[in-house]
């Protein structure tokens, strides 16, 4: 790689940056929930799809992944053992509404968009971007779109979560970092411990794991009371600001026509699915006796880093809303080769007609 690579790199980077900068001041400045997240994923999302370079490196998103993760497991507090009798209950409801997403996905991106089987099927799973678009590359099915569908739906959650958990609950914790900082020593004991487990979590190929482990060990260090993990706010606050960045980014493998193309179908299909996690999230809200706005993220049909980044940012159990980000990612990587042949038969050339 020559110089001028990481030249143009830099100055991409630096751009993205400042304009995420710019989004989350200005949501910041307008009072609204998350937003240093959100501000700064709308305005880099705008960028990108007006022809801006903007960049992400991959490097630098998996340390923001593990600063993020260490910082939020300071949300898991001792009590966090009494509620894991919650899970089960909601753990079993998760599988439902998975399959109740995905079908009401479905019947819009098919019956209503006349999107092809294929490209309706996967355009509809909830999340696993990545390992969606490898199981469709061996299919008739539009890529894409699928990659349009996924990417819009974040997008779209990001943006309106908030506000949804926050009408249900009242509440926001303070984005500019948690009352208790470490010390030194809890820094010297954690940071390897957390780093660690972050590497397992890769090797392992756990979803997210730079800040799966980072987050679990974190988690479960202060949730003995050994140690007080929690990183201070002008360290959390920019990493608020490179998530949305990054998420932003996402938009730059589309094109504007493309976006629009699919911006209808996509915004239906999404609203579908959306009403059925709210439906899933109440009976769950009221079976097990938990926030409405923790049930929500975590049936919310999100990536896991950002809904866990959101049950931090709003102040609900980020344990809570990991455990069951992870068990439907799992479940999906576990199921889906066999649940695709099931659904659409044998693998079939690869043309989009």
């Amino acid at each position: 790689m020559t110089p001028d690579f990481f030249e143009r790199a830099a100055a991409r980077l630096s751009l993205t940056l400042v304009i995420a900068a710019i989004g989350g001041a200005a949501f910041n400045l307008f009072g609204l929930p998350a937003a240093w997240l959100s501000g700064a994923m709308v305005f880099v999302a705008t960028a990108t799809l007006a022809g801006a370079p903007t960049l992400m490196p991959a490097r630098l998103r998996d340390a923001l992944f593990f600063m993020i993760g260490l910082s939020m497991g300071a949300g898991v507090h001792p009590d966090v053992v009494e509620r894991i009798g919650e899970w089960p209950v909601s753990m079993a409801m998760l599988v439902l509404v998975v399959i109740c997403v995905t079908l009401a996905g479905y019947v819009v991106l098919h019956y209503g968009a006349k999107w092809s089987r294929e490209t309706a099927y996967f355009g509809a799973i909830p999340g696993a971007l990545s390992y969606v678009i490898a199981l469709a590359t061996d299919r008739n099915a539009d890529l894409p779109r699928i990659a349009s569908s996924q990417s819009l739906r974040l997008f779209v959650l990001v943006a309106i979560l908030p506000f949804a958990v926050v009408s249900s609950s009242g509440t926001v914790s303070g984005e500019e970092g948690r009352i208790y900082v470490s010390g030194v020593y809890d820094f010297l004991i954690g940071l390897p411990l957390c780093l660690t487990a972050a590497w397992l979590a890769v090797r392992t190929r756990i979803p997210g794991g730079w800040m799966t482990g980072a987050f679990f060990m974190s988690a479960g260090l202060n949730a003995s009371g050994l140690l007080t993990l929690v990183l201070p706010g002008y360290i959390v606050l920019p990493c608020f600001v490179m998530m949305g960045a990054h998420i932003g980014c996402r938009f730059a493998s589309m094109t504007f026509r493309q976006f629009v193309s699919v911006l209808g179908a996509s915004l239906a299909a999404f609203a579908a699915a959306f009403l059925t996690s709210l439906i899933g999230a109440f009976i769950v809200a009221e079976l097990v006796g938990i926030p409405f706005g923790q049930a929500l993220l975590a049936y919310a049909p999100g990536g896991l880093e950002v809904m866990t980044l959101l049950a931090f940012m709003l102040d609900l159990d980020p344990a809570f809303v990991a455990a069951h980000q992870i068990a439907r990612f799992t479940g999906m990587v576990l199921l889906l080769p066999f649940v695709t042949a099931l659904v659409l038969g044998r693998n079939r050339p690869n043309k989009v007609s």
